[in-house]
């Protein structure tokens, strides 16, 4: 690999089609924190609005850091894997107390901080602060795998720990946050999963796949396991005037709000069965849709009935209400 030749070309390219984004607009810490942590397992188009809107409500670190929860989560709302927004405020906290409200700038510090793993580090310590700090994500082991026709599974740690001492060892030096930038632009809209536009490819002429016509080849990943499958019979329980909402205590989504739900279906008669024991006068249970909602590695099957009874308890919800998507969907 000609390192230089490869650096030049993707800058060149970098400089004249870089999409135009907010967490762009300048190189402080905090902005490139907070983008990274939201753009992981999230589109960016999907981010650029929460995005703004989080950064219009929580402009700095101390402010994050003294915004109380159920603000923090509602400006969170939609996103989902809710306890990054958790871990954002335990690192924010920890830069007030530790740092004076300054983002650190050695790797060690930031790698330190809750909720940052090796990539953020990389992205935030060569974006904000021009290090030779490799962010190694799907998209750039997408890209080299094709770039060197390498077979090796790009989900074993071996193979990102290889890559990253490989560019480590290769970045330029000037303009670090532009090249990290640019293999991430790379992967997202050139080198894309499947068929790859390699007739706009900066670097088709260095790419051993494409010379080989073997680009959907790469990369390499053992076979995903299947799912894990949860039923759950979901109760949305209203009185005309309230729905009724409750804390999950424990496992995914723990400590946020939901509609009240047991584990499996249950038939309408049980479903009364449950009511009762909860308290409620039952007016009128009817089954609706049947709803799933996919996570990273579960599958919720979610069996919704509708209940009307005589007056919803405390807690319900309210438009201050941050309610994840998997429930909230069931709104619609």
């Amino acid at each position: 690999m000609d390192w230089n030749l490869f650096i030049n070309k993707m800058q060149a390219w970098y400089d004249a089609n870089a999409r135009v984004l907010p967490w762009r607009e300048n190189h402080d810490p905090y902005r490139v924190w907070v983008s990274e942590i939201m753009l992981q397992q999230t589109r960016v188009d999907t981010v650029i609005p929460y995005y703004n809107r989080f950064m219009e409500r929580f402009p700095t670190v101390e402010a994050l850091a003294r915004a109380d929860e159920a603000t923090l989560l509602k400006h969170w709302e939609g996103l989902g894997y809710y306890t990054r927004a958790r871990n954002l405020q335990k690192a924010a906290k920890t830069i007030v107390e530790q740092y004076n409200g300054i983002f650190p700038e050695n790797y060690d510090a930031v790698r330190a901080l809750p909720g940052i793993g090796d990539y953020t580090t990389g992205a935030i310590c060569s974006i904000a602060f021009e290090q030779p700090t490799p962010a190694v994500d799907g998209n750039v082991l997408r890209v080299f795998s094709r770039l060197l026709a390498d077979d090796s599974d790009i989900l074993d740690s071996e193979t990102k720990k290889r890559y990253t001492q490989m560019l480590a060892a290769a970045y330029p030096l000037e303009k670090r946050g532009d090249f990290t930038q640019s293999l991430m632009e790379l992967g997202a809209l050139i080198c894309v999963p499947g068929t790859p536009a390699c007739e706009r490819c900066p670097v088709q002429t260095m790419c051993t796949a494409f010379k080989d016509g073997t680009q959907e080849l790469y990369p390499v990943r053992q076979a995903k396991k299947e799912k894990k499958i949860e039923q759950l019979t979901v109760l949305m329980i209203s009185d005309g005037t309230h729905l009724a909402i409750s804390k999950r205590e424990k496992g995914l989504l723990a400590n946020m709000w939901q509609f009240p739900n047991v584990p499996g279906w249950l038939d309408e008669m049980a479903v009364q069965e449950n009511l009762t024991d909860m308290g409620y006068g039952v007016r009128k249970v009817a089954k609706g849709k049947m709803v799933k909602h996919i996570f990273t590695h579960v599958e919720w099957q979610m069996q919704v009935f509708h209940c009307d009874v005589e007056r919803v308890q405390a807690p319900y919800l309210t438009e201050e209400t941050a309610l994840p998507t998997a429930f909230r969907k069931l709104l619609k």
